[in-house]
């Protein structure tokens, strides 16, 4: 696939900074998806197109680093588990 191609070269296969790359593509890609739902509510709540967007546009920027950092988080729990497995 043309993502995993795009993240190799530029993680140079390395594993954990892969998981940062895909962590990071995740948190934009699922933004997306999350500001459009924000601005469709801000605007049937308000009634105003310009306003929803307004909402919209701060919202995507704090989301995307929360979710940055919360899947970091699980990822850190995921390689304790699997370190105390080994």
């Amino acid at each position: 696939m043309l993502l995993d191609h795009w993240i190799n070269t530029r993680t140079k296969g390395n594993p954990n900074e892969a998981a940062r790359w895909i962590s990071a593509t995740k948190a934009v890609s699922w933004r997306i998806v999350g500001t459009i739902d924000t601005w469709i509510i801000s605007y049937l709540i308000t009634g105003q197109w310009q306003l929803a967007f307004s909402i919209a546009s701060v919202e995507v920027f704090s989301k995307v680093l929360l979710y940055y950092l919360h899947e970091r988080a699980w990822e850190k729990v995921r390689v304790r588990v699997s370190q105390k497995t080994v």
